[in-house]
Formats: structure tokens, sequence, C-alpha cells
């Protein structure tokens, strides 16, 4: 995730303080790392020093002085390109999953990497239910939804990887050691 990217497009639709671009991210973001503090402020001085948000007033409300932040001409053009760009697919396999299969079977047996595979299956399918149940509760929001699908997505991606590597673990384990 792009954060100054996303700290811009929260800005696109008015001035907010470092607290309510935070309070936002976490919102709207609802499956997402919630951000920092300390990253919302550093990601503000970089937008600011790059000419992206300027400053937009001072505001106190029963606590500390805080600084709104507006976005920039410079800012709303770096925030379009951004927005135009395609994402392109991953080129590499970069996945602590796979990395772990890979070594279980260059420092175990088969039997141990059946075992790990096992054991991420079922955390894979535990995590499908709680996000089952936070995307049909009734407090749902479409926020919350449509991050659950994102997520719902990805897991059954990889219980489908982990059935199809379930099935291959003893002729891959033969494979590396020959």
């Amino acid at each position: 995730m792009s954060t100054p990217h996303v700290l811009l497009g929260l800005l696109a639709a008015g001035n907010r303080h470092g607290y309510e671009l935070k309070r936002a991210h976490d919102e709207r973001l609802p499956r997402a790392r919630p951000l920092a503090f300390g990253q919302v402020y550093s990601t503000l001085g970089r937008l600011q020093r790059d000419g992206l948000v300027a400053p937009a007033g001072q505001e106190r409300e029963g606590g500390p002085e805080r600084t709104a932040y507006a976005l920039t001409a410079d800012g709303r053009a770096a925030l379009e390109r951004w927005l135009a760009e395609v994402e392109p697919p991953m080129p590499y396999v970069a996945s602590t999953l796979f990395a772990k299969v890979v070594v279980a079977l260059l420092v175990d047996d088969a039997d141990r990497a059946r075992a790990y595979l096992v054991a991420q299956r079922q955390a894979h399918t535990e995590r499908l239910r709680e996000l089952t149940a936070v995307k049909t509760a009734p407090s749902a929001s479409l926020d919350d939804i449509v991050a659950a699908d994102f997520a719902i997505a990805h897991l059954d991606a990889d219980l489908r990887w982990l059935r199809t590597t379930l099935d291959r673990v003893a002729d891959w384990h033969r494979e590396v050691h020959s």
C-alpha cells in the first residue's frame, strides 16, 4: 500500500489534520493494518517537503494545537497519476508461506512439510470463518464487506495452493533431495 497516496486521497475530500487522517484511513480501509500516528505525521512531513500538501491552519479542540493540511495542485496531480497507473501483477513469489514450505522440504522430510501445510490450511480456514462473520454481521459497513471480500479471495487462492501442494509434497521432496 502506498501510504502517501492514500493520505493524498483522503485530503482530496478536504483539509484534515493528522488525527482525522488516521481515523479516516482506519475507517475506509478497515482490514488494512492501522496507521500509527507517527507514520501519519512523518508521511505528512515528507508530503509537505515535496510540495504535495500544505498547512491549512491550526485547530485547537480541547487538546493540543493541530495543523490541518490541504492538498496542493502538485499533490492532486501526483494523486491522479497514481490512480491512473495499473498495478502490475507481482513478478516474483514473495510469500513467507511459500518460503516455509520450501525450507521445510530442504531441512526436513515430506511429513514435516505436510504437517506445516495442514496446520496452515487450518489457520487459513479459521481466518475465512472470521472474515465471513465480519462481512455477514448486521453492523457490517460496505467498507467492511468489500475489505473482507478482498481478503477472502486471497485466502481462497492460498487454500487452493495449499491443497494442490499437499498432493505434490512427496514428489517435490524427492525432487529437492535428488
